[in-house]
């Protein structure tokens, strides 16, 4: 009993560095564009993120639970080499200033735990494509809706003057910044619901037929958003300024296009990554200027760390593993 205490606990410190590093995601356009300040901004941001809970099903914590590796092979040994391969790998990208994926670094050494500890039968391989599948789909689809986005509000706003778009948009960006996190916290909160609804259940807590008690619920969403009210400010500049400069209706845009992604992949319980998803829109917003304005360098780097994030935390969960293991016979 007392290892699953400590697996917990290891969820609600990875669900707490997930808001922390995954603030930016919230906040870096609304702040970039000098709408709210980043202390206002972390602050709504952290409200928006805890009460997703009231609107959002928990279908991707679901997903999380049992569609990544099999819950009636592993054990909490495997969890907990899953989580501390997270925590470090968020750290490391946090330390960067890298905006990668805490999503897919939980897959990730979710999966390589499970390989070591029960070899590749334990990996359900129809989940797993399907979220490796959206480290491409979720982007692409971001940057496409912000495009379109883009070219419609240009459209509607053709014959007024800069001065009154930006008045107009610097409203509206309120409301399309408090939707993007509504999103973040529906779709990365699940996922640490998920983890440790599955800790019950291999500790025979739980079974694979129960409701995810509102503790766990609580407790996630409470997490997560204190995480995003002390922030991450070195991924604000990244995600805010080096991959493109952005005006208020621009912001507005991108946090349009990412929301309206996330609620759907919320609703179809499919665990995207939110910095994908807003890194996507907010090229789109930037390419309608045309493919200068977008700094393809800052981009490039931040694509290589999407694709390195499973394959990385796959390693580290598969050696924590057999530490743990050591330490624990």
């Amino acid at each position: 009993m007392t290892f699953l205490y400590i697996v917990v606990a290891l969820v609600i410190i990875f669900d707490f560095i997930n808001g922390f590093h995954d603030s930016a995601n919230s906040i870096a356009t609304v702040v970039s564009t000098k709408v709210l300040s980043p202390f206002a901004a972390v602050c709504m941001a952290a409200f928006f993120n805890f009460v997703a809970f009231v609107i959002f099903t928990p279908k991707v914590a679901f997903t999380m639970g049992k569609g990544v590796i099999n819950p009636d092979v592993i054990n909490l040994t495997v969890i907990a080499s899953a989580l501390i391969a997270a925590i470090c790998w968020n750290l490391a990208t946090w330390w960067l200033g890298l905006p990668s994926s805490s999503s897919h670094t939980l897959v990730g050494g979710l999966v390589g735990a499970a390989v070591a500890s029960s070899g590749w039968s334990s990996v359900v391989y129809i989940g797993v494509i399907k979220i490796v599948i959206f480290i491409v789909v979720a982007p692409v689809l971001g940057m496409v809706m912000s495009f379109i986005i883009s070219a419609i509000v240009i459209f509607i706003a053709r014959n007024h003057s800069p001065s009154a778009i930006d008045k107009h948009f610097r409203r509206l960006q309120l409301l399309s910044a408090a939707a993007f996190s509504l999103g973040h916290g529906g779709n990365d909160a699940q996922k640490s619901m998920g983890i440790i609804w599955v800790s019950l259940i291999v500790s025979g807590l739980a079974t694979k037929n129960d409701p995810i008690a509102l503790w766990i619920v609580l407790s996630c969403q409470g997490a997560i958003a204190f995480g995003t009210l002390l922030g991450g400010w070195r991924i604000v500049k990244t995600m805010g300024q080096k991959i493109t400069k952005l005006k208020p209706f621009e912001g507005f845009c991108a946090e349009s296009a990412g929301a309206i992604t996330l609620f759907a992949a919320t609703h179809f319980g499919i665990p995207v990554s939110t910095t994908h998803v807003i890194t996507g829109a907010i090229i789109g917003a930037g390419a309608r200027k045309g493919v200068s304005a977008v700094k393809w360098g800052v981009t490039t780097k931040i694509f290589w760390a999407w694709l390195l994030t499973i394959p990385v935390s796959a390693v580290v969960g598969s050696l924590m593993y057999h530490l743990l293991k050591l330490i624990l016979a």
